[in-house]
């Protein structure tokens, strides 16, 4: 498949009621179920990549992973990602065609929103 095709979405969960075991496991957890969808690929971030202000712990950002979909299951991911994320503050860094958009969100509505806004700048892209 054309990468060019493909968006690259980056997450960030930020939960500061959990300490870096906990949030690096919340991480993992989501890790799994994203690779269970039909994604192109999806990694924990190095430290290479690292973010200003990022944490990390055991050579990957602490809370942030990465993943690579087709358009055609773009939706499908954004809707798991607000499913399984809809109640606690997140990042979403939307990558297609060249083009970013970054969004932050802290509550459901606010996630909708957001998932709104990357499915309309994807379809613009």
């Amino acid at each position: 498949m054309n990468s060019e095709s493909n968006v690259k979405l980056t997450i960030a969960l930020d939960n500061p009621d959990l300490d870096a075991e906990e949030q690096e496991e919340e991480t993992r957890n989501l890790l799994r179920e994203i690779r269970n969808l039909d994604v192109e690929s999806a990694e924990l971030v190095a430290v290479t990549e690292t973010p200003k202000g990022s944490k990390a712990l055991g050579g990957f950002l602490l809370g942030v992973l990465q993943a690579e979909v087709s358009l055609a299951n773009f939706k499908k991911v954004l809707g798991f990602v607000g499913d399984r994320l809809g109640n606690k503050t997140i990042e979403l860094e939307i990558e297609a065609n060249g083009k970013k958009l970054k969004v932050k969100a802290s509550s459901r509505e606010e996630l909708t929103a957001a998932i709104q806004q990357a499915q309309n700048f994807v379809a613009a892209s």
